[in-house]
């Protein structure tokens, strides 16, 4: 006779270990590529922030659109390959998210809207002229469990915690 709540437990404790190394390595490299992937098409791009810096938000609307489209490139660079090795998840996250929310305010966010029926419009992958802020807002959520748990065992962050730790004298 099978008995299935230890069986059930031996499950929960085998996907807990599995999720403690792997979870958040899913996280953090979908959100790299895409993070990376961007820096690099602003890279290869022309700087179109010209366009729509007096929609950023203070102060961002008051730096110079060379220096915003700069910090922009890198950070999505930087970032992107932070988050694929787990190398300061939770500075990169947070940077990610102060970028991702200038981006949503400035390109994103439909310019005009009434009510929230006409703001929910925007959230759409594509722009029909109500705004295109779903997949930045998915963005934004998905880097929230890396800023709160950080990392996760299969990352950078975890080798260095470990090594700061064992080379740490007892007191």
């Amino acid at each position: 006779m099978i008995n299935w709540l230890s069986f059930w437990q031996n499950i929960t404790r085998t996907l807990e270990n599995l999720g403690d190394w792997g979870a958040l390595l899913f996280l953090r490299l979908i959100l790299a590529w895409e993070f990376y992937e961007a820096g690099i098409t602003k890279l290869n791009g022309e700087n179109w922030f010209d366009n729509i810096q007096q929609n950023f938000p203070f102060p961002f609307n008051s730096i110079s659109t060379d220096v915003s489209w700069f910090l922009a490139t890198w950070v999505e660079i930087l970032g992107g390959i932070g988050l694929a090795l787990g190398l300061l998840t939770r500075f990169w996250s947070l940077s990610l998210m102060v970028l991702t929310v200038i981006a949503i305010l400035g390109v994103h966010w439909p310019e005009q809207w009434q009510g929230l029926d006409e703001l929910f419009k925007g959230y759409a992958i594509s722009d029909k002229g109500f705004g295109n802020y779903k997949l930045p807002l998915i963005f934004l959520v998905m880097l929230i469990p890396l800023l709160l748990k950080g990392s996760g065992k299969l990352s950078a962050d975890y080798v260095f915690y470990r090594l700061l730790k064992l080379n740490k004298s007892p007191q």
